[in-house]
């Protein structure tokens, strides 16, 4: 690539980043003025850099970057993504070059996890997250019509509330959960009941979902996942309930899955108070948090008093909760962490390079399970050793960039090996935390709605066939 052609893809990287104006919302933007020829100057690397401190001050820059930089002519995001020196499409046949230009910048920006402590990194983490999400879902449901169809950006989406609330945690600490709700009006328009036809369009079908969000065990809240929890409240009609549960390496394993089981046990007891049934209770999480959801779905059902006698009379207590609690109805884990030990072909293939490399994996673990009272083989760390024969309908959703997308297809497998309602689902050319790309990038953003529609009929299909065999 020659000097003048990286000097023109600056300029442009300069207009469409640094001067887009698309937010949909009624706040002005902060003008943004610099020298063109002092821009020009800059190298690609030092331009993508400088873009860090714009997200303390807009906190939805990285988003509009982002997906601004994918309407750039395709020619010019494959030089971009070879000038980065970012993976070729013959490399990632399904991944475009828009997705592959965002692992390249990834690539070339990131720093090893071990030299970076572990406030700073979840500080760095939750910034960027909320940085790349729409400023849209940030918003909350107004109680007017034409307020809510300002913010209607799909069709038949729901406009969206969310509150937050303190509730015990496994130990009596204080534990944040965020509980989603949508409009209860057919579409916030005013239309009567009896004016649409669709079931799927209208009920929440009294079913509720309990999300535990990814980071390793280590990093993430419920402000770094609030945008895929808002995505699924609009999209089916159901409330959600995400966890905010203690992290590693302050509160080794298995204080995270302790934290869920006991946010599930709140969401039994209290349900009603959003319109659901502690026997329509659906999991949800992604990466380590579909690792929780796989965890609590197998205790549920089959829980293992052994196992939590390891932990002692907190141990015993828990066993006793989940002896009392309802069973789940179904289950989403996406990109899960279900098998800690052995090393199947995805951990060779897309080990290095990607979003989740082999060196991320070794710190998180560390963190996670090095201080843990229990020893790393333990059915309460590793879904896979446990009992999974009575666990609940599962939707497996599995990213092909994945380091861990093969022990996804092996959970799958145990499943049906059991005979448990299985359907798993490969998002071609995704890499693991694809979700937090589903509104910067538009392939993504269709498969992520694809999903949360795909886990909707499945969960309704179980309704309807347990109704049938009620009947």
């Amino acid at each position: 690539m020659t000097k003048s052609t990286v000097l023109s893809i600056n300029a442009l990287l300069n207009k469409a980043l640094m001067t887009m104006k698309l937010s949909p919302t009624d706040r002005k933007d902060h003008e943004i003025k610099e020298n063109d020829a002092q821009q020009e100057s800059f190298t690609l690397k030092q331009k993508m850099r400088s873009y860090n401190p714009m997200t303390n001050c807009q906190p939805h820059t990285l988003h509009y970057a982002m997906k601004g930089v994918g309407y750039l002519p395709t020619p010019i995001l494959e030089k971009l993504v070879g000038y980065l020196k970012g993976p070729t499409s013959k490399q990632y046949l399904h991944a475009n070059a828009h997705l592959r230009l965002i692992l390249a910048v990834n690539s070339k920006l990131k720093t090893p996890l071990e030299l970076t402590p572990m406030h700073e990194l979840r500080e760095r983490f939750a910034a960027d997250a909320v940085a790349m999400q729409a400023p849209h879902v940030w918003q909350q449901a107004n109680d007017t019509i034409i307020g809510n169809m300002k913010r209607f950006t799909k069709q038949n989406e729901k406009p969206v509330h969310w509150e937050d609330k303190v509730i015990a945690n496994a130990d009596d600490g204080d534990m944040t959960i965020r509980c989603y709700q949508a409009d209860a009006s057919p579409h916030g328009l005013g239309l009567k009941k009896g004016d649409i036809h669709n079931p799927d369009e209208t009920v929440s079908d009294e079913t509720v979902l309990l999300y535990f969000h990814g980071g390793g065990f280590c990093i993430g809240d419920i402000n770094t996942h609030h945008e895929f929890c808002h995505a699924v409240c609009a999209q089916t009609g159901w409330p959600v309930v995400s966890v905010d549960y203690r992290l590693a390496p302050e509160h080794p394993a298995p204080a995270a899955l302790k934290d869920c089981i006991t946010a599930y046990a709140w969401l039994a007891e209290h349900c009603h108070t959003l319109g659901a049934l502690p026997s329509r209770i659906v999991l949800a999480g992604d990466s380590a948090g579909g690792g929780l959801s796989t965890l609590i779905a197998q205790q549920l059902t089959a829980p293992n008093e052994n196992a939590w006698l390891d932990l002692g009379i907190a141990g015993q207590t828990m066993f006793d909760l989940l002896e009392r609690l309802p069973k789940p109805l179904a289950q989403m884990p996406l990109y899960p962490v279900t098998d800690i030990e052995t090393d199947y072909p995805s951990w060779e293939l897309y080990g290095e390079g990607l979003l989740l490399d082999h060196a991320d994996v070794a710190v998180f673990d560390a963190a996670c399970l090095d201080n843990s009272p229990l020893p790393r083989q333990h059915i309460l760390n590793c879904p896979m050793l446990g009992d999974n024969s009575k666990v609940c309908p599962t939707y497996i959703v599995a990213a092909e960039l994945d380091v861990l997308r093969d022990e996804a297809f092996a959970y799958a497998k145990q499943l049906k090996m059991h005979g448990i309602a299985v359907e798993t689902h490969t998002i071609l050319g995704a890499p693991h935390g694809f979700i937090h790309f589903m509104s910067i990038h538009q392939g993504i953003g269709q498969e992520t709605g694809n999903i949360i529609d795909g886990f909707a009929h499945f969960v309704r299909d179980i309704i309807s066939t347990q109704a049938l065999l009620a009947a």
